[in-house]
């Protein structure tokens, strides 16, 4: 009988979440809704001394805004509770205990004297990679090299020790990986992992395993740098006795910046001018102790179904030309075996597209509340018709909500200054005369709409003798200012005959000593 598919996101709380993690979470939730799954997350908390407050409230809200929705968690509870490994920490030393008693981990006493020693004499004799190994333990102080009375004696004294891995010296570590296939490491790669820790927490490597087995987990899909510790974790299982139930393992390619070589980090993202975190972070400098803000895809006006649109097919693609997909039709395309093993690089204009084209989709009502909420916030009053009709010739032209504010201020204000360079080059004698001509008809003209304003236009053009192409640019200074916008019959419809009339006036009375003959 199949196994049903548990995944697990399993982040550390030692500070925001990165875009890398979301995307991680990302694939397993869409693998794990698939194939008809579970979804759980396990904060990864055994080293105490580099978690960060706040953290993990950060990761629970960043994945709730990403509709990543998870069926066992900290806050959520679930059969495998607890789900934070600091509240775990009395199970672990069984399973050490067993390896040793199985000959497959061994107590090590090295002082941090010793081990510096140790390694100062590898690299003195050239070793390129000093580590503490099936070659090396047998000049340490453990208890593959102490008589078993006197390491009895050491543990009754309370001296202070780790628990070791003991790794093979010679042996091929096989393991498929579902996105890159067969990988075989020698085991002289893999130093002797440290799995419990003197202070009786144990370490990634343990713990991991241990709480993978426990609750079941039948994928693990983690990022590409978790790839040399698969082979120790491969040894784990079957030193353990689960290689049977072991879960397959998928590694993800990295995310590299956007120039050049490397992996994001949020530095690029403070260089280039983009936020590598889904939710603005506030936090302390590492230095100095100063408070710090990094920015945040949500505080920067990105859409969450954009933002996960576009990291999804930051290393996977479905195989057709299709690019926009929703949360529901991600899970009908995903398939793991569409993840490239190759590195995704990051393109921050990519990331704004997606955000244009979900801003487009949305109904003129939805885009509206954005533009009121705004309105709100500046104290300018506008019905929700109103809104609607901004929001409706507005959205092919912007690429964020707060951009319906600040491109659309001249629907609530006049323009107090003009385009200097439209004015140069389009403002004349001729052209104000034709504008004031039609500005004074408007107030008693038909019933305002598009159509009925670009007849009247048109109209009283061809009476002046001057063509329509010669004023547009000039009629939408006058009306807002700007030498661009959206259709311009369309804002003078929702502006209003009287409104438009009076800004032409305005603008031809100001703009009056710059007409030339």
């Amino acid at each position: 009988m199949e196994r049903e598919v548990r995944v697990r996101f399993a982040p550390s709380p030692t500070g925001p979440l990165h875009i890398g993690g979301v995307r991680t979470a990302l694939y397993n939730y869409l693998l794990a809704r698939k194939l008809g799954g579970k979804m759980l997350l396990r904060i990864e908390d055994t080293d105490q001394n580099r978690f960060v407050p706040g953290a993990e409230q950060y990761i629970q809200d960043s994945l709730a805004w990403c509709g990543i929705e998870l069926d066992e968690s900290p806050w959520k509870g679930g059969p495998h509770a607890p789900y934070r490994q600091s509240e775990r920490k009395p199970m672990y030393m069984q399973y050490a205990l067993q390896l040793i008693d199985s000959g497959h981990a061994y107590y090590a006493f090295d002082t941090p004297e010793e081990l510096d020693a140790m390694r100062a004499r590898l690299t003195a004799a050239k070793v390129p990679n000093p580590q503490y190994n099936a070659i090396t333990r047998s000049q340490m102080r453990n208890s593959t090299t102490l008589p078993e009375d006197e390491v009895k004696q050491l543990l009754d004294a309370g001296t202070p020790y780790v628990i070791r891995l003991k790794v093979p010296r010679k042996e091929e570590i096989r393991f498929n990986d579902l996105i890159r296939g067969w990988v075989v490491v020698h085991s002289s790669a893999v130093d002797d992992k440290v799995l419990m820790k003197s202070d009786g927490m144990p370490t990634y490597h343990l713990a991991n395993i241990v709480d993978d087995h426990l609750m079941e987990i039948t994928h693990v899909i983690r990022g590409e740098e978790w790839l040399p510790s698969a082979p120790l974790h491969v040894l784990l299982y079957r030193y353990l006795g689960w290689e049977s139930t072991m879960p397959q393992f998928a590694h993800l390619p990295l995310l590299l910046k956007p120039d050049g070589t490397g992996k994001l980090s949020k530095r690029d993202g403070d260089r280039l001018g983009f936020p590598v975190f889904p939710l603005e972070w506030h936090g302390t400098d590492a230095e100095t102790g100063a408070p710090t803000v990094s920015s945040g895809y949500r505080e920067s006006g990105y859409l969450p179904d954009a933002f996960i649109n576009f990291l999804a097919f930051l290393g996977w693609n479905p195989g057709t030309q299709q690019e926009l997909f929703s949360m529901d039709e991600l899970i009908e395309a995903f398939s793991i075996d569409r993840v490239s093993k190759s590195p995704a690089r990051f393109d921050q204009h990519k990331v704004r597209w997606y955000n244009e084209q979900y801003l487009r989709a949305k109904p003129n009502a939805e885009l509206a509340q954005y533009l009121l909420d705004a309105l709100h916030e500046h104290g300018v009053d506008c019905t929700r018709e109103k809104a609607e009709q901004i929001a409706g010739v507005m959205k092919e032209r912007v690429t964020f909500p707060q951009d319906f504010w600040q491109e659309a201020q001249y629907f609530f204000q006049a323009p107090e200054s003009y385009d200097e360079q439209v004015i140069s080059k389009k403002w004349n004698a001729a052209t104000a005369n034709a504008l004031a001509a039609f500005a004074r008809e408007l107030p008693t003209a038909a019933p305002s709409t598009p159509d009925a304003i670009k007849a009247l236009l048109t109209q009283v053009l061809e009476r002046e003798g001057v063509k329509l192409g010669q004023v547009m640019q000039a009629l939408r200074v006058a009306v807002t200012g700007a030498a661009a916008g959206p259709d311009l019959m369309e804002t003078m419809h929702i502006l209003g005959n009287e409104e438009i009339s009076q800004r032409i006036l305005t603008a031809v009375e100001r703009l009056s000593t710059r007409a030339t003959a």
